[in-house]
């Protein structure tokens, strides 16, 4: 009977994901990434519950997102192998930058897992995912976007909660519970599953919490408002407008873009609750700091 409610919930799951796709083929093709994020949305509303009563220890998730994080980067996405040496020591320099940022927003998480924090040189990749166990990733696309150091410690806060709230924790969970998934073959689950995103509530709270710890290290809330004032121009551009890409910004770029906007909340309800947020909290606004390093 176990067997066969699993099998209905993936066939639902799949069924719901061809749907979600042939719904929005008019913005994207149908490829394997539209189809794990219309997945992902999928089962993360159907598996709540299981997830939460399911989770995996500290160290096992430690150990899981090890695993996927050491597949991602020998895949090649975050290496400088064929650069030449100013490109490959500016990667260099932009990978010791992020990882600086990074520690200090993550000093105040409440979860003291070892955060670690990737920077990939990919123009297109205009995202950023965490992985279980405190692996945190941002593509050069979105660094490109930012002009402020304050912005990177608010998107990076921001992933580093998605791991201190359990997310990335139960998004391992429900897949077990789901695929049925031995333990030591969820290394193998796709990268794309992380680069999703998480339901509404989860998003949210991600920005904040994650903005939050970007305060307690010292940097303006304003950091996330000027990112979600840029998200903004994106989403009227790219969505509301359905604008080609121009000479800036490739088709995979756009696609992930279109991709990014299905699963997070708009960027004026994120930009309107952390506004609210600095009103409760009288948070402090010390001077924006530049961005330091950017491709």
């Amino acid at each position: 009977m176990k067997r066969l409610l699993v099998f209905l919930l993936l066939l639902a799951a799949c069924g719901g994901a061809f749907y979600y796709s042939h719904r929005h083929q008019s913005q994207a093709h149908v490829g394997p990434e539209a189809v794990l994020n219309a997945l992902a949305e999928t089962q993360r509303d159907l598996g709540r519950v299981p997830a939460k009563l399911t989770r995996l220890s500290d160290a096992e998730e430690i150990r899981i997102g090890d695993g996927m994080a050491s597949g991602y980067m020998a895949s090649g996405y975050t290496t400088q192998s064929g650069k030449d040496a100013p490109e490959a020591d500016a990667i260099a320099k932009t990978q010791q930058y992020v990882a600086q940022v990074g520690a200090m927003v993550a000093s105040n998480a409440r979860r003291k897992l070892p955060y670690r924090f990737h920077y990939i040189p990919d123009p297109s990749l205009i995202n950023a995912f965490a992985l279980p166990g405190g692996h945190v990733f941002i593509g050069g696309g979105l660094m490109h976007l930012m002009e402020t150091e304050d912005e990177l410690a608010s998107v990076l806060g921001h992933e580093v909660e998605h791991v201190d709230h359990y997310h990335c924790n139960e998004r391992v969970a429900l897949e077990t519970h789901l695929r049925n998934i031995p333990l030591g073959g969820l290394v193998a689950l796709p990268i794309e599953l992380f680069k999703a995103g998480y339901n509404k509530e989860q998003e949210l709270e991600a920005d904040r919490d994650g903005t939050a710890l970007a305060v307690m290290a010292g940097y303006s809330p304003q950091g996330a408002i000027r990112m979600f004032q840029t998200f903004g121009k994106l989403h009227k551009k790219y969505i509301d407008q359905a604008g080609a890409p121009d000479e800036e910004m490739s088709r995979v770029a756009l696609e992930g873009i279109q991709g990014y906007f299905r699963s997070h909340p708009l960027p004026e309800e994120r930009e309107a609750q952390v506004k609210q947020l600095m009103a409760t909290n009288n948070w402090p606004e010390p001077k924006e700091r530049g961005i330091r390093m950017r491709p």
